[in-house]
C-alpha cells in the first residue's frame, strides 16, 4: 500500500525479492497541472508495468473494500506513504502484520510530512523507521531503523529519493527476520515523540520579516511541492533555488539587493540576507536570477512582497 515515489521504490524492491506481491493498493487518480489532467500515482504506473493488480480505494472503512483484501489473503501488508490511515479491521487481516517503512527517525516527525519538516528544523540528519502498525499515527512499535545524513544542498525531492532507497535496502534486510520470528519489536519512547505539519500550498509564500535562516529552510522543503514565492509587480515569484548568505541585512526589508559575490542578487530579510538562485516569474521559464537582471534592471531595487514597488 503505498502512493509516491518512495512507495514506488519499496514495491520495486519486493518486486525483485523472493516474495509475491499479490496485490498493489494505491490512492485514486488525481487531478494535477494546470490542464488538470487525471493522473496516475508512481505506485500504480509500476504496478501496471509488472501486471499486478490494483486497487484504488476512496476508503479503507468500507465493509466491501475490507472483504475484497481479506479475498487476496495476503500474509503481510507493506505499507509507504499510503495516504490514509488503515483501520483495526484491516491490521488485523494479515497473520504476520502491517509494516510501515516511515521516513524519520521515529518517534521524532510522526505525521504527514517528516521529511520536509526535518529541513525546516535544520536537522543534520533523518533516517527511515521500519515499525509494526497500531491503529496510532505512526506510533507503533520499532522493528530498525536507518540514518540518512542531510546535506547543505538537500530538498524535500533529493532527501526523499535517498530515504527511498535507505527504506528498500533495510526492508530487504529485516524482512527475512520477521517473517522467521527472530525479530522483535521495541515500543516508541513516548518521551520524545514530535509531529510534521500537514503542508498546503499556502505555505509556500515567503515571509521577508523572517530570518533568512529560516527563509533558505524553507525553499529546501517546499521543493518541489508546494515551493516558495513572493510577489514582484502584482505577479508571483517562484523561488526555485537560494543560497544562505553570511551578510548582515542592510536596506529595507523585503528589498533586492545587488551582490559582490555569487548568487550576484539577494533579497534583506529580517536577519540576514537569502541569496536568489534560480528564479521564475508567473509565465515564464526558470532562470538564473543573473539571467533574469540582465532582463529586469528594474529588479535590483525594488521590494518584493504582495505590495511590491
Amino acid at each position: 500500500m503505498g502512493t509516491p515515489q518512495i512507495a514506488a521504490a519499496i514495491l520495486e524492491a519486493l518486486i525483485r525479492s523472493p516474495y509475491e506481491v499479490v496485490v498493489v493498493y494505491t490512492q485514486p487518480d488525481r487531478p494535477s497541472g494546470r490542464r488538470r489532467q487525471l493522473t496516475i500515482s508512481p505506485v500504480k504506473e509500476l504496478a501496471m508495468k509488472y501486471q499486478i493488480p490494483i486497487v484504488q480505494p476512496e476508503t479503507l472503512k468500507s465493509t466491501e473494500v475490507v472483504r475484497g483484501l481479506a479475498n487476496f489473503k495476503a500474509d503481510l501488508i507493506i505499507v509507504a506513504a499510503f495516504g490514509q490511515i488503515l483501520p483495526r479491521e484491516v491490521l488485523s487481516l494479515p497473520k504476520l502484520g502491517c509494516l510501515n517503512v516511515h521516513p524519520s527517525l521515529l518517534p521524532r516527525h510522526r505525521g504527514p510530512s517528516p521529511v520536509a519538516e526535518a529541513l525546516l528544523c535544520g536537522e543534520p540528519f533523518t533516517g527511515v523507521t521500519i515499525m509494526v502498525m497500531d491503529e496510532g499515527i505512526d506510533s507503533g512499535p520499532i522493528l530498525a531503523q536507518s540514518r540518512v545524513a542531510i546535506s547543505s544542498v538537500d530538498t524535500t525531492g533529493s532527501l526523499m529519493a535517498k530515504l527511498a532507497h535507505a527504506g528498500a535496502e533495510l526492508l530487504m534486510e529485516i524482512l527475512p527476520k520477521w517473517l522467521a520470528g527472530e525479530l522483535e519489536a521495541e515500543p516508541q519512547d513516548e518521551t520524545q515523540v514530535t509531529y510534521s505539519r500537514l503542508i498546503s500550498s499556502e505555505n509556500g509564500e515567503l515571509d521577508w520579516n523572517l530570518p533568512a535562516i529560516e527563509l533558505w529552510r524553507q525553499v529546501k522543503a517546499f521543493t518541489p511541492w508546494p515551493g516558495c514565492y513572493s510577489w514582484w509587480r502584482g505577479k508571483r515569484l517562484k523561488i526555485h533555488e537560494a543560497a544562505l548568505l553570511n551578510k548582515p541585512a542592510i536596506g529595507i526589508i523585503g528589498e533586492v539587493i545587488a551582490l559582490r559575490e555569487a548568487p550576484k542578487v539577494g533579497v534583506v530579510t529580517g536577519n540576514g540576507v537569502l541569496g536568489l538562485c534560480q528564479i521564475q516569474m508567473e509565465g515564464k521559464r526558470k532562470m538564473l536570477v543573473t539571467d533574469f537582471v540582465r532582463g529586469q534592471g528594474s529588479f535590483v531595487g525594488s521590494v518584493l512582497g504582495r505590495e511590491s514597488v
